[in-house]
């Protein structure tokens, strides 16, 4: 199946990546959400993006002018009806996904692939929520999504070849790189980083170091260009959270258990770097450390 059009949604920091990666790559992208703020911020975000990258010599001029005319924003799930590939990019949260293929699925083409940005939740369910199991799959972007090379694709077990193909064709078209996982909880990515994320918020639970020192220590004794505290706070404590409550429910062992310091962070609404507070505060010039 050719992809002409791409519609997401969900205009958050996944879906307006996801979108500007789309229509550079020749792609004409409508990108939706319920709230109309929430796209003007999205479109904003997707021109200063792009304008970095011209100011880098990544694309030209007329590259950014031509992919920003390619992104339709709108808050209707209607205007998706005639695109060929439709991505998923809500929130973690499996009932808000499946409220949202409740209402999109009427809307779409019957050939249409609809695909989900999900981190973690198995696409064999997600996909049995949908009325085209056959044309579901999952397509994780890694954040920030015009940054990062990786694309993790995941079969649900009734995907067919065409589907998977076709979707192989689309992260090859936009440059990016494929790694294909089996559809288990969090997939490889996640599976792996996310538990040394929780065992850095152990780590600082249980006093062996503050954030900082465990920040520091990873950064220069494990060579990572950012510390796991800090990691954490980019993706979104809650984000952490709920793979951390997938792995620990989906595969039922006691190393995956959520630190109740990250729960507790989480419930004080210290959610990172989007709301200027988590293991680190950003209100001021320099982030200063919570802990």
């Amino acid at each position: 199946m050719e992809i002409k059009r791409i519609g997401i949604v969900g205009a958050g920091q996944m879906g307006n990546g996801i979108a500007h990666v789309c229509a550079l790559s020749g792609y004409d992208v409508v990108l939706s959400d319920i709230n109309e703020d929430q796209i003007k911020s999205a479109l904003g975000t997707i021109q200063h993006n792009l304008s970095r990258q011209v100011v880098r010599g990544a694309i030209t001029e007329a590259d950014r002018e031509d992919t920003l005319r390619r992104i339709n924003g709108t808050t209707l799930l209607d205007d998706l009806s005639d695109v060929d590939l439709a991505i998923e990019a809500a929130t973690e949260d499996e009932q808000v996904k499946r409220s949202i293929y409740a209402d999109l699925c009427p809307v779409l083409r019957p050939e249409a692939i609809l695909a989900t940005n999900t981190s973690s939740i198995s696409i064999t369910r997600l996909a049995s929520s949908s009325d085209r199991p056959e044309r579901f799959m999952g397509l994780h972007f890694m954040n920030p999504v015009p940054v990062m090379q990786l694309v993790e694709l995941i079969r649900g077990i009734a995907t067919d070849d065409d589907t998977f193909e076709t979707l192989q064709g689309v992260v090859k078209h936009m440059g990016k790189t494929a790694a294909y996982s089996e559809d288990f909880p969090a997939f490889i990515v996640n599976r792996i980083l996310l538990p040394m994320i929780n065992e850095a918020v152990y780590t600082l639970y249980e006093g062996v170091g503050t954030v900082e020192a465990i920040d520091t220590a990873m950064k220069l004794g494990a060579n990572h260009p950012m510390g796991p505290l800090q990691l954490g706070d980019f993706i979104g404590l809650d984000t952490c959270l709920s793979i951390m409550h997938v792995l620990y429910e989906g595969l039922a062992d006691s190393k995956y258990r959520p630190c109740p310091l990250l729960v507790k962070y989480v419930e004080a609404g210290w959610l990172g770097r989007k709301t200027q507070r988590g293991f680190y505060d950003y209100r001021g010039d320099v982030p200063v450390p919570t802990r």
